[in-house]
């Protein structure tokens, strides 16, 4: 062992040597854990050191969960179909499968320098045949269950990408990644039902260990409420418009009503005066995103000429369209209550529609005039009959009156909606459809799957809005399995979701090709024990996840309806307080810090920055100090690894204090703090070592063990130099003897005015009184000619002697 830290060559042999013989080997008569990061889509620019911080957290879990005698599955692999992927081999000029081949190359090397303990003999690739051939099978299953079905979709549309765009990527009514203006296309989708499940995947939430703001995300994403559908009367005519309220209780105070610029029957509710002006907001609103719409707080709207009657009390209302109604929650048609509705009452303002209250908090008097909406509880008035009745509780028993009455009836509604599957792209699984005039849809058989994407040089989305592959006659035109007549191929592929939405299933039985994994290795392995990822996919991710298990759980392929029992989200990396992006130049490659001062030290860093739960800023200049940490543990073990002193209690309190220490704060992932302690019981080890002359030999084995899980290279060329042979993670992690850290005695600091002048030890039951004398005698020397004029003393902590 030489006394210099020789970072790269440790690091260089161990990565090799466990490559050759991982320490993670299977073992049925172990325990198992099931650590999980959410795998990365294998971008261009790599990975920086925003990513190596929860894939650094989840191995220093799988590190320790072995030294706990479990057998651990850690696998990785990529999402790598998509959007981003086609987009980058558009902007290179590749072919996605050239780049997205080089990206993932790339990325595993620098996986590799992490010295994750990932089994890579599990990796999943969500391009490759073997495994989307699954993907599609799943589509298969659901189509059969009628939760795929077919439907023409409004959708946000970048003209210059040619794409369909999420919500979340118009927002500002552009496209997050080009800037182009977006606009509504009318477009045929697949759509998944993912609504059938929503009363289950909001009641399971309570079984699973995620933080309450995760759980409230998928919450309000699903959105259920209770409330009524109530039908007002065109008027001069038979039809209605029906309308969804949470707030029955106000129906007196509605004074106008309110569609979306999609609503159905627009165009024929608009009288030939308003035919125009309705025209033209329609097509403005078609350019801006849901999310803009839901969110601009200046209102806009157009008169459609037409009313209705309120049922409650036979007033004609005003119908008018505007944007901040969408046509797919609810019914499209909203009744509006301005004196009790924000959104209605800025819109009543701005366009002097009548605004009567009919909830008065209480203890007020009526005739007060409204400076804005109110929504809390209260006493019902101006409402007939309702008058005098508590408004929440009328909430609840209106809607019977309604049904009696036969304006209404009582409804639940949900936020969510069907999941727009279909993509009009070349890069993503095909969906294995076949239409056929006479048979109509029909699934590709099950032993034909999977259906290949076909190679093509031309892949670039079309000016149609249709797939690429609509264009690939030969691909196109098959035969139908049922007639066996000439039939089509469906030519939309899959969205990103879809591969990303089970990968965690396959990776406990990545090589079978009977099915997408065994019930054995599911049992085996599966729910995941940790998932580890970022808040950003909080809801769309993990929601498409659980929708996708709790189906495969229905027709018996899985045997859990949950398939993440505990989730962490690490806080994002920023530098100069922006997300790290290509474009900004402010991308931090992980390459040159472990090149200039290894891979432990970074590792350490990583967890070093601030509590992993929160976004920290990047600062390189922090590594210097972890690295300077290391080498005095590396010197510490030099200067005593042939020692045969029996520890001290100072050395066996310090020991026993970082094992409970350290053990309770991997458990909570508190891995900030764990450093710090790390620093804080090496320092005192040294202490120890100046007073006692060195450390006893099974100290410094405990230290490098605990050490393993965060500094893995290090640890384990200690381990071999105090004389192993065997793997440090072979040694167990330690547990804390709680009759050590009983201590006789603790260190307190001295001052003489407020300026630290020592330290001693002190008996831990020691009177005030004998405590300052032994002060008085340990600072003798400095007290010569003054006097003591006041005594302050804080128990195990310091003692300050003001003089004068």
């Amino acid at each position: 062992m030489e006394s210099r830290y020789d970072f790269r060559t440790i690091e260089k042999k161990w990565r090799a040597e466990w490559e050759k013989n991982p320490i993670n080997k299977e073992d049925a008569v172990k325990p198992k854990f099931y650590c999980l990061d959410m795998f990365p889509y294998p971008s261009g620019s790599g990975l920086h050191v925003g990513h190596w911080r929860g894939y650094v957290l989840s191995d220093v879990v799988s590190r320790y969960k072995v030294l706990q005698g479990y057998q651990v599955l850690h696998p990785m692999g990529w999402d790598a179909f998509g959007l981003p992927a086609e987009n980058y081999a558009i902007k290179t000029n590749t072919h996605p499968r050239v780049s997205t081949d080089a990206n993932i190359k790339n990325a595993k090397r620098q996986l590799h320098e992490i010295s994750a303990i990932y089994d890579w003999d599990k990796e999943v690739d969500t391009t490759d045949p073997k495994y989307y051939k699954w993907t599609q099978w799943i589509f298969v299953q659901m189509f059969k269950k009628g939760l795929a079905y077919e439907k023409e979709m409004p959708l946000n549309w970048c003209p210059k990408c040619k794409c369909v765009l999420a919500n979340e990527e118009a927002a500002g009514g552009v496209h997050e990644r080009c800037g182009t203006v977006v606009t509504k296309k009318n477009l045929r989708q697949w759509m998944l039902k993912i609504t059938a499940y929503a009363d289950r995947l909001l009641e399971d939430l309570n079984k699973l260990d995620w933080s309450d703001k995760v759980k409230k995300m998928q919450t309000d994403w699903i959105g259920k409420s209770y409330g009524a559908e109530v039908d007002f009367k065109l008027t001069g005519s038979d039809d209605k418009i029906t309308v969804y309220t949470t707030r029955p209780d106000t129906l007196h105070g509605c004074t106008f009503m309110v569609l979306a610029p999609e609503y159905e029957g627009l165009a024929a509710l608009t009288t030939a005066e308003q035919k125009d002006a309705v025209e033209k907001y329609c097509y403005e609103a078609s350019t801006k995103s849901a999310v803009d719409r839901m969110t601009n707080k200046e209102k806009t709207g157009v008169f459609t000429g037409s009313y209705c009657v309120n049922p409650v009390n036979g007033k004609e209302i005003p119908i008018w369209v505007a944007d901040y109604v969408l046509a797919d929650y609810g019914t499209g048609a909203v009744m509006c209550v301005p004196a009790h509705d924000e959104r209605d009452f800025d819109f009543a303002t701005k366009f002097k529609l009548p605004i009567i209250p009919v909830i008065l908090p209480e203890g007020e008097d009526e005739g007060k005039p409204l400076t804005e909406a109110y929504t809390g509880d209260g006493i019902i008035v101006n409402s007939g009959d309702w008058n005098g009745m508590k408004a929440f509780d009328a909430k609840k028993k209106i809607p019977h009156l309604m049904e009696e009455k036969g304006w209404g009836r009582k409804t639940t509604n949900y936020k969510l909606r069907d999941w727009v599957f279909s993509r009009q792209r070349y890069w993503g699984e095909p969906i294995p459809l076949i239409h056929c005039e006479h048979c109509g849809t029909v699934p590709v058989p099950e032993d034909q799957l999977p259906v290949l994407l076909p190679d093509v040089e031309s892949y670039q989305p079309t000016e149609t809005g249709e797939s690429p592959l609509a264009h690939i006659d030969e691909w196109v035109n098959t035969t139908c399995p049922v007639c066996g007549r000439p039939a089509k191929r469906e030519t939309n592929t899959m969205p990103q979701w879809a591969g990303s939405s089970w990968y965690f299933l396959r990776y406990t039985d990545v090589h079978n090709d009977k099915e997408l994994a065994s019930m054995d290795a599911l049992k085996k392995w599966a729910p995941v024990d940790l998932y580890v990822g970022g808040i950003e996919h909080a809801v769309l991710h993990l929601l498409y996840a659980r929708f996708y298990t709790k189906f495969l759980y229905d027709i018996g392929a899985v045997p859990f309806d949950e398939p993440f029992t505990k989730l962490f989200n690490q806080g994002m990396i920023t530098k100069n307080g922006s997300k790290m992006s290509k474009s900004l130049g402010n991308v931090v490659s992980p390459d040159e810090l472990v090149e200039k001062y290894g891979c432990d030290s970074l590792r350490m860093y990583e967890l070093f920055v601030g509590p992993p739960e929160l976004d920290c800023d990047w600062d390189d200049s922090g590594i210097d100090g972890v690295f300077r940490f290391l080498n005095r543990v590396w010197k510490m073990v030099y200067a005593n690894k042939a020692s045969d002193k029996a520890p001290s209690k100072d050395e066996e309190y310090i020991v026993n204090k970082m094992i409970a220490d350290v053990t309770k704060r991997v458990e909570s992932l508190a891995m900030n703090t764990i450093v710090s302690t790390f620093m804080e019981s090496t320092n005192k080890l040294m202490d120890v070592t100046k007073k006692e002359g060195g450390l006893s030999k099974s100290t410094l084995e405990t230290l490098t063990v605990m050490l393993a899980p965060f500094a893995p290279h290090i640890a384990e060329e200690m381990w071999h130099e105090l004389g192993h042979e065997n793997t440090v993670f072979e040694a167990g992690w330690p547990e804390a003897d709680e009759s050590k850290l009983v201590q006789d005695s603790v260190e307190i600091a001295l001052q003489i005015g407020g300026k630290l002048r020592g330290k001693m030890q002190v008996a831990i039951n020691v009177s005030k009184e004998e405590a300052i004398a032994q002060a008085k005698e340990a600072l003798a020397s400095r007290l010569e000619g003054k006097t003591v004029v006041k005594e302050i003393y804080v128990p195990g902590k310091i003692i300050n002697l003001i003089v004068k």
